[in-house]
């Protein structure tokens, strides 16, 4: 029952999408709006189609119907229910069906935001593009990553991967970090239909503006969840560690802050059109090689799944990708000439331009530094590990370089700043980093990139404050609304992860303890009192905990979990405080009540910061998504010719 439905729902969506696909390719041949309109009512039957499979496998996991490979792989008589639900995308084929979930509700979701523009020539080919990397993904599920195959009927699951049922992160990361991932598809999709029909001006943008900012904006929580769930999980004490994984979702995001910042440009000036077009395209075609790394078993990885035969299908999409990409761009190389220049460097355009500079040294460093080892091992055999050296060593200068622009493009006026404009403006922002410098080595920090990453830190935090009450002495609450003053908020969230990763990353310190029953010891700065164990046996697990009381305070329980499958996985237990977390993991448990326990203590200096600051960022996005001044409606997809003309002809 469950299969047949499954199988129902992917063809039912494989074949809507088709038959859009050709549906539109006629419409538009004929330019005939009726066959547009038609096109899009088939989006509705793909969202039926995945909803149908996606409910199917979550009733096969509830039901634990074992006639499902896939259920005998990731499901379990003894999983709790809420990480039973969560295993849907604990593995390959679930993944790639949350993923096909996500791609058709923002599908809907742009048919519906344009049902009244169903025949414009732009929006019809933004749909086809939509539904072509719709139906990839479907045929995905028909053929290498199918989820409901049939297997010989066993009487229990092995369940998930025991690190992915211990914390309700898991719940939430996933779905998120494939929000903002999946989102990219609609301003690629904009982009192609831009460069298709020859409307490469600014009109596009406008209409694309919200759809990136929130899928920029889903990838940052995405990103920022992943790494408290690594923290708060794998019991190492950190939270990125340059996981080959890590660093493919990374990649997307570098260069989909870089479009952001100078899609602004573009908006204001008509320059930048090509290097906009393709920072949007390398951001969708790294989501695909995302997805490759992840789901294709070329990687040892936490996070990457088992080797299956979806690799070649995925790095062919890949390249598809960038090869029409580059054939389109070059194919209105004439139309993509900007009208505008830069009139000097010291510009907020200018600014910008660096800005796009940093952030694609950034990714080259880290796309360089994931996939060489992999194409080594190709070409050569030999397996080669690029480690956290590598990429510290690298994107330390880059990281302090962004957080200078941070601090002096906000201030910067567009075409021409006079020296005395800029002394005016960063006066306070220099003196509260130079503040921040001093108060930072007068408690204790050390080495220069710490240093310099508090000070520019406070630099470009006093910028963006600067700018924020600018502009809410002007505007009043509204000041905090709207794509400038928004991203000002972004800026202090970043500025607050930066702060807080110089802070644990350069002065976190660890030990080991042993500690018999009621036994006390102090260790950096704080006390530490063993009470005892605790034993609690479960279905699927038996765990001993170390009952901790941290300066006499709450009690804290690092735990070694023993699973049914054999599985010794440990869970810390952090005591956070603004100005660091004592960070306890259980190293081994004695034989007997009365013997003694090892923990692992780390001071982890700031690292409730990482979180606030990203919260900042999502707050921030928000923010940036709703217009903060009234403006008169602009209808670029509507009218696209003369909307693009007056944007050149006001901005150039």
């Amino acid at each position: 029952m469950n299969a047949a439905l499954g199988i129902a729902g992917i063809s039912l969506g494989l074949g809507a999408c088709i038959l859009a696909v050709a549906t539109f390719a006629l419409g538009l041949r004929r330019r005939d709006p009726r066959l547009l309109a038609l096109g899009a009512r088939y989006g509705l039957a793909v969202l039926v189609g995945i909803v149908l499979s996606f409910a199917a496998m979550e009733r096969a996991l509830i039901t634990r119907d074992f006639r499902l490979s896939y259920v005998q792989k990731v499901g379990s008589r003894d999983t709790p229910a809420l990480y039973n639900f969560a295993a849907l995308w604990s593995s390959l084929e679930g993944s790639i069906l949350l993923w096909s979930l996500v791609l058709s509700v923002y599908l809907v979701a742009l048919i519906r935001r344009f049902r009244s523009r169903l025949g414009d020539p732009l929006v019809a080919w933004a749909l086809l593009v939509m539904f072509t990397i719709s139906a990839f993904f479907f045929a995905l599920m028909l053929g290498p990553a199918n989820p409901f195959r049939l297997a010989s009927v066993i009487q229990e699951g092995t369940g998930p991967n025991p690190l992915l049922q211990n914390h309700i992160l898991m719940v939430f990361h996933p779905p998120i970090l494939y929000a903002g991932l999946v989102g990219f598809s609609v301003p690629f999709s904009f982009a192609i239909a831009a460069l298709v029909t020859g409307r490469v001006g600014e009109g596009w943008l406008v209409e694309t503006r919200r759809w990136t900012l929130f899928a920029w904006g889903f990838l940052t929580v995405g990103i920022v969840l992943g790494a408290w769930w690594s923290y708060e999980v794998l019991g190492w004490g950190g939270y990125w560690g340059w996981d080959p994984v890590e660093n493919a979702v990374l990649l997307p995001w570098l260069t989909g802050t870089a479009y952001i910042h100078s899609v602004l440009v573009q908006e204001r000036r008509g320059m930048l059109r090509v290097w906009n077009l393709s920072l949007l395209c390398a951001t969708f075609s790294l989501t695909i090689l995302e997805t490759f790394l992840t789901r294709s078993g070329v990687l040892d990885s936490v996070h990457a799944f088992s080797e299956s035969s979806i690799g070649p299908w995925l790095l062919s999409f890949f390249g598809l990708s960038i090869a029409v990409t580059i054939a389109l761009i070059a194919w209105r190389g004439d139309r993509l000439r900007s009208p505008g220049t830069i009139d000097s460097p010291i510009s907020r355009e200018g600014a910008f331009l660096v800005n796009n500079l940093l952030f694609a040294a950034f990714a080259f460093v880290v796309l360089l530094g994931t996939v060489f080892p992999l194409v080594v091992e190709v070409l050569r055999g030999d397996k080669l590990s690029v480690g956290a050296p590598f990429f510290d060593t690298m994107t330390v200068p880059l990281g302090l370089a962004l957080l200078t622009l941070m601090a002096i493009a906000p201030v910067l006026p567009w075409r021409k700043a006079s020296g005395e404009l800029l002394r005016k403006r960063l006066l306070w922002p220099a003196w509260i980093g130079v503040g921040s410098l001093v108060v930072a080595a007068l408690a204790g920090a050390r080495g220069v990139a710490p240093l310099l990453a508090f000070g520019l830190g406070g630099f470009a935090g006093g910028a963006a404050v600067r700018q924020v009450v600018l502009a809410t002495r002007r505007q009043g609450w509204r000041g905090l609304v709207g794509r400038a003053n928004g991203g000002m908020v972004v800026h202090l969230g970043v500025v607050v992860v930066a702060v807080a990763i110089a802070a644990s990353q350069s002065y976190s310190r660890q030990a080991e303890l042993n500690l018999a029953p009621n036994q006390s010891a102090s260790l950096f700065g704080h006390t530490l009192t063993y009470l005892g164990l605790d034993k609690v046996q479960e279905k699927a697990r038996y765990t001993e905990s170390a009952l901790v009381r941290v300066d006499g305070g709450g009690v804290f329980k690092p735990a070694l979990q023993r699973y049914k499958r054999g599985d010794i996985i440990g869970t810390p237990s952090v005591s956070t405080g603004l100005l660091g977390d004592v960070y306890l993991s259980l190293e081994q448990v004695p034989d007997t009540d009365q013997g003694q326990v090892r923990l692992k203590v780390i001071d982890e200096p700031m690292a409730l910061w990482l979180w606030i600051g990203g919260g900042l960022m999502a707050v921030g996005t928000v923010l940036a998504a709703f217009p903060g001044r009234r403006r008169r409606p602009i209808d670029p997809v509507s009218a696209p010719a003369e909307i693009e003309r007056e944007l050149v002809g006001t901005h150039g």
